[in-house]
């Protein structure tokens, strides 16, 4: 990269002669791309403030070729700024606006100089390059044209825009650069130059070296390409973003955009790079690489460390806060002070105003808020450990094939059959019972004969399922009240299966579908498996098939024993004065 020419550049300072090699189709722009090119720029004016923002569009890049540049990417673009300056300046007799500093040929098109230079809509019609250029002339006359006697100023902050405000990465590759090749990268499948790759050319560039030689510049491409392996290893990437489809072309966009500050909501795209060109014309560049490296490791560190990778972890993955956030937060803090920081995030994490008990699946908002009570019980159960040795495993947490986070509440015991609207359902919820049925004690033939019959007929009917399905629910439930149905007593985190049927069914046969995802190596998260397995249940009072009070209040004793540096008050289990004596049904 040695040969690459690197800078932000004012449109206002573009010159020279740009040729589109045979391999580039011609002008394709419609009236909507261009119509949206103005009206961006015009926007970059805030009445509000009586200030302007800086405003960026795609990189051009060119090589040289003699005494004019090959234009390898930014053909449309730069084609359009030309026939906007064109146009500003015959509406002002060049007065106002001069003619554009550079010139644009077509080496297919031999007349494309000579037609930009005059615009003679007569030879509309001769091909289909100067067909688009010249609709394209016509939409930048109507834009202009809209503002009526205000034209002429709105033209005069135009050009002043171009000449302040309006910026292009001029990316210049070495002559010896392959350019058919770099135009293909470029535009089959429309990769686009990201920041990373404009950063790394910004330190390994002719232009910016600053006094580091080329072996030094071949240690920093070296260092580069291995944090850039190191982030391909999802175990790192996923403690520290919940990006599944990341976005991002290379990983190390990350590290970058945690330096430059930027934001999610952070619409210019070439925020980042700015941010390091910026810093590049005061700082030497050997420092802003160590601070990378430097950056880097500390991401590195915490990923290694067993509390802090619990804790931020945790904090990414509940999304209360960000790694930027984060990151913040650990300048100018010694370790303990950072810890301390972290576990105050945690607890705002959790701070709610109602009681933990009145808490419901059902209840607007109440979701996300057990699901985030619940992700922080399995973390720190984990994280708990007396030898340090299990890592809550981020990375298949929010992790699937599909590429998708498909973890959810579920009930661990349901009694309703939410969903569950077609026939298919309906027998799949049968199969799924019978063999829970079949395990309990007591006469159940009945019973069993009458689910296999339904789940044989040709048709089963809704009314005919829902009253043999409350009968297989009540066997598999114990008595008393069902208050806790939609409470944090009777929800877990489970893989959200699109099966209504499975979804719907009682504890017994969820518990045996939990069992065969586990030996079929499917992630289970820790306290799930842990509730479905009964670990959390006094022998002396287990039920093995059933999801009953002793269970559930086992299992909120454990919640409030994890989480007691964290829960503002224990959660309770409300017992109502209705609630009867639970019994296995035998």
């Amino acid at each position: 990269m040695e040969g690459i020419v690197l800078e932000a550049m004012l449109v206002g300072e573009i010159e020279g002669t740009f040729n589109v090699p045979s391999y580039q189709r011609g002008y394709r722009w419609s009236e909507e791309e261009v119509t949206r090119l103005l009206s961006d720029i015009h926007d970059i004016f805030d009445e509000n403030s009586q200030t302007a923002r800086n405003y960026c569009l795609q990189p051009i890049v060119v090589r040289r070729s003699g005494e004019q540049f090959d234009l390898i990417d930014g053909q449309q673009r730069l084609t359009t700024l030309y026939l906007i300056y064109r146009y500003m300046s015959i509406a002002s007799n060049g007065w106002l606006v001069k003619s554009p500093r550079f010139s644009l040929i077509y080496e297919t098109r031999t007349k494309s100089a000579e037609f930009l230079e005059k615009m003679d809509k007569s030879l509309r019609d001769d091909n289909i390059d100067f067909w688009f250029i010249c609709n394209a002339y016509e939409t930048i006359e109507n834009w202009f044209n809209q503002f009526g006697d205000k034209m002429s100023v709105v033209m005069g902050d135009f050009n002043a825009y171009l000449a302040k405000y309006v910026k292009v990465i001029w990316y210049e590759v070495d002559v010896s650069q392959d350019a058919i090749a770099l135009f293909t990268r470029l535009n089959i499948g429309k990769i686009p130059l990201t920041s990373a790759e404009l950063i790394k050319a910004m330190f390994l560039s002719r232009d910016h070296n600053e006094g580091m030689d080329k072996e030094r510049q071949e240690e920093i491409a070296l260092q580069w390409d291995n944090i850039e392996k190191e982030l391909h290893n999802d175990k790192l990437w996923y403690f520290l973003t919940n990006s599944i489809n990341t976005g991002y072309q290379t990983r190390i966009d990350l590290v970058l955009d945690l330096i430059a500050g930027k934001v999610g909501d952070t619409k210019e795209k070439y925020y980042t790079f700015f941010r390091f060109d910026a810093r590049r014309k005061g700082e030497n560049l050997k420092d802003i690489w160590q601070e990378i490296l430097h950056t880097f490791l500390i991401l590195k560190d915490w990923h290694g460390n067993h509390e802090l990778y619990h804790k931020i972890g945790y904090l990414i993955a509940s999304r209360y806060k960000t790694l930027s956030d984060i990151y913040a937060a650990l300048k100018n803090q010694s370790k303990r002070e950072f810890v301390s920081i972290l576990d105050g995030f945690i607890r705002e994490s959790i701070d709610i105003q109602e009681n933990y008990a009145d808490l419901s699946y059902e209840k607007t908002g109440d979701y996300a808020k057990i699901s985030r009570l619940l992700l922080l019980f399995n973390v720190e159960s984990v994280r708990r450990n007396g030898e340090k040795t299990e890592w809550f495993p981020f990375d298949k947490f929010k992790y699937q094939e599909d590429g998708k986070v498909v973890w959810s509440l579920e009930h661990i015991h349901a009694q309703q059959s939410q969903g569950m609207k077609k026939q298919e359902e309906w027998r799949e919820w049968l199969r799924l019972h019978i063999p829970s049925v079949q395990s309990l004690n007591g006469d159940n033939e009945n019973l069993i004969a009458q689910m296999k019959e339904k789940f044989e007929q040709p048709i089963l009917l809704r009314q005919d399922f829902e009253r043999l399905q409350e009968k297989v629910v009540e066997r598999l439930s114990v008595s008393g009240n069902v208050e806790y149905m939609h409470s944090i007593a009777n929800l877990a985190l489970l893989n959200s299966s699109d099966n209504a049927a499975l979804n719907n069914s009682t504890f017994d046969v969820k518990r045996n579908e939990i069992i065969q995802m586990d030996k079929n190596g499917a992630f289970i998260p820790f306290c799930t498996k842990m509730v479905f397995l009964k670990y959390y249940t006094p022998s002396e009072e287990n039920q093995l098939h059933f999801w009953g009070q002793a269970d559930r209040r086992a299992y909120v004793s454990f919640i409030n024993d994890v989480l007691k540096d964290y829960l503002k008050e224990p959660i309770t289990m409300e017992q109502s004065s209705e609630t009867v004596e639970e019994k296995e049904v035998k």
